[in-house]
């Protein structure tokens, strides 16, 4: 049964994230969640559309029914939520990078992009750690805290099993142009309004760059193949003013993707740049969560008093007549 929004305890769940970072446990949850999907494929995996749509809708009935099992929003959310490690993860490039180690930064960057990163130069990983820390706020911050303000715990650990879903069989290769494809439209979906979310959060929180950010979410995003990566990366890019997009390669195939953004390339010290902006999206979108919630709860508690000064006979005391 799907609860009822929970916008402050998805704040709280970030906040929790932030504070305490990724769960004490092993296996972490989402990684167990991934190992359950991989052995739902080895069942169901057939070279068709319709095996990939049973993939999907079980995958989803997975996370809804743990967030359901779990209970609490903010420890979906909080299990969801995976800010402190992409920092983490790209603070761990850009360290190996400043130390002029280029080998341990490809050896890093598998962490945060799906990339092959063997023929990566030191711009071209500065360029993939930018773009997947603006990609992954989307994905790891608002798109999880978002799900679970609007449906409770099922919402975020849903999203977090349609994420996981995308990241395993919505690539485009032989196996997964059929079987993949119910997984990474339904993953576009999940991810429409959180991405939007993210743009104006980005504009928000740098206000200076409100025009530019617009601007490129506007223009340049369509033109990226990702109808949610390309509104990221398009807002980040123009709030560090920056230009991101180029070529990437992924095994054997290659992707050009469009520019975004005016500015110049990234450089090393972009990448915790773009870590802070992150921050700042995660921390002004858990005081509007936070503050959202204030005013439901206040509200929930108004039309309660209202009730009872309305039908005293509802407290359980019989009304005395004169």
């Amino acid at each position: 049964m799907v609860k009822h929004a929970d916008p402050l305890g998805a704040a709280v769940g970030v906040l929790l994230d932030r504070l305490v970072g990724e769960p004490p446990i092993s296996p972490h949850p989402v990684a167990l969640l991934g190992r359950v999907l991989g052995a739902a494929e080895r069942v169901l995996y057939r070279d068709r559309r319709a095996a990939g749509v049973a993939h999907a809708a079980s995958g989803l009935a997975l996370g809804a029914g743990a967030g359901t099992v779990v209970g609490a929003t903010t420890i979906a959310t909080y299990v969801a939520v995976a800010g402190r490690g992409l920092r983490d993860a790209a603070g761990a490039v850009e360290r190996a990078l400043v130390e002029g180690d280029v080998e341990r930064a490809r050896s890093l960057i598998p962490a945060l992009v799906g990339r092959d990163p063997s023929a990566m130069d030191a711009k071209e990983l500065c360029r993939a750690a930018v773009e997947s820390v603006a990609e992954n706020t989307v994905d790891a911050v608002v798109a999880p805290a978002l799900w679970g303000a609007l449906l409770g715990a099922p919402g975020a650990i849903g999203f977090r099993a349609v994420n996981t879903m995308d990241s395993m069989v919505g690539h485009r290769s032989p196996r997964y142009e059929r079987y993949g494809w119910a997984s990474a439209r339904l993953d576009d979906v999940a991810g429409w309004l959180p991405a939007r979310a993210t743009a104006a959060l980005v504009a928000a929180v740098r206000p200076a760059e409100a025009r530019a950010v617009w601007r490129a979410t506007r223009h340049d995003a369509p033109r990226h193949p990702s109808p949610n990566a390309g509104v990221a990366e398009a807002a980040f890019a123009a709030a560090l003013g920056l230009r991101l997009g180029g070529e990437n390669r992924y095994g054997e195939r290659v992707e050009v993707r469009p520019s975004l953004g005016d500015g110049r390339p990234p450089e090393r010290d972009d990448i915790s740049r773009a870590v802070r902006l992150a921050d700042d999206v995660g921390l002004a979108l858990a005081g509007g969560l936070a503050a959202l919630g204030t005013l439901q709860h206040w509200s929930r508690h108004h039309r309660s008093r209202q009730h009872r000064r309305s039908h005293p006979h509802d407290q359980g005391h019989p009304v005395r007549r004169r």
